[in-house]
């Protein structure tokens, strides 16, 4: 496999933030085709939209994308554009359907380059096929990523409009006018809850919820504005495409800062951070609220891994606790 397409595969793979049960939103922007060619398409619903709205006479070509551990990607080649496709038939229709919702809403900031979600549905998406290249600037991309954080503003408040999965959890976006209790509640919360009910670990919860209990002083002369944040932010989400522009995948609305909880699995350097901070400048406080927005995703890690991110997340807790004489 080339080293392009494993690269295609790994950044589909684990898609994240904000999303699930769709509303008429949804079925408005991503509707079934109208007409179909011929009642035997009717059993391959991705072939049907290509052949109709995909405005494709012929698929040519389908070839696997390998690499993610959640969906199966695949490459449609046509002679009208080629597409993206992820299948699943064993998770519910959140995750697609609030995908292409996420999408849409980063694609319309006209900012930072995404695949434009052409259809979703509850076992598959249909977006964009997006060939990429070598590696660009990190400058470039903390550029781009704090101008859609600048774009992307929500009057609703913080959430989305519909829930979404990260990685495969789900996320909870009820809309809330308060950061920090959404962060607590629907993120911080909701994964302490899945630890105790999946593997017993009172501990971690009765310390985790210690911490949502106290953390408000970390957020003191803070403004916090809903931004558009994609939410799973590591390497496998990041790609170049062949000019070497950056791009993205996936978001809801939260404080531009919990977008660097998965820093530690993204590798941006020095040049990504003053890039980024040129556009959106760093908060007083910043350096104290890092680690509780990288506990979110060692808690996922957790979750979804098992017991080798106990620890790391243990100590993140551990040391606000201390921080915060709680």
């Amino acid at each position: 496999m080339s080293s392009r397409r494993r690269k295609m595969a790994a950044v589909v793979a684990s898609l994240s933030l904000c999303y699930s049960a769709r509303p008429n939103l949804l079925l408005r922007s991503f509707s079934r085709p109208k007409h179909r060619t011929m009642a035997a398409m009717s059993d391959d619903p991705i072939r049907e939209w290509i052949l109709t709205e995909g405005k494709a006479s012929q698929i040519t070509k389908i070839t696997s994308v390998g690499g993610g551990c959640i969906n199966l990607a695949t490459h449609y080649h046509t002679d009208s554009a080629p597409f993206f496709v992820k299948t699943n038939r064993s998770i519910g229709p959140e995750m697609f359907e609030g995908e292409a919702l996420g999408l849409e809403a980063m694609y319309e900031t006209k900012t930072i380059r995404v695949p434009k979600p052409h259809k979703a549905s509850g076992s598959y998406i249909i977006m964009e096929f997006i060939e990429f290249g070598s590696r660009g600037s990190q400058a470039e991309l903390g550029r781009k990523l704090a101008e859609m954080h600048k774009a992307g503003k929500s009057s609703k408040g913080f959430g989305f409009e519909v829930d979404n999965t990260i990685g495969s959890t789900p996320q909870i976006n009820t809309w809330s006018t308060d950061w920090i209790e959404f962060y607590g509640e629907k993120r911080l919360g909701y994964q302490l809850k899945l630890l105790r009910d999946q593997y017993g670990d009172t501990a971690i919860y009765q310390k985790g919820y210690t911490l949502i209990q106290n953390m408000a002083s970390l957020f003191e002369n803070v403004v916090i504005e809903p931004c558009l944040l994609h939410g799973d932010l590591w390497s496998g989400n990041i790609a170049y495409d062949k000019n070497s522009e950056p791009v993205i995948l996936d978001p809801a609305y939260g404080h531009n800062e919990a977008e660097f909880g998965m820093s530690w699995c993204a590798g941006f350097g020095e040049s990504f951070y003053n890039a980024y901070f040129k556009v959106m400048p760093k908060e007083e406080g910043f350096e104290k609220r890092r680690d509780l927005y990288l506990l979110y995703h060692y808690l996922n890690h957790y979750n979804l891994f098992g017991s080798g991110y106990r620890s790391s997340a243990m100590s993140i807790i551990d040391g606000y606790l201390r921080m915060l004489s709680a």
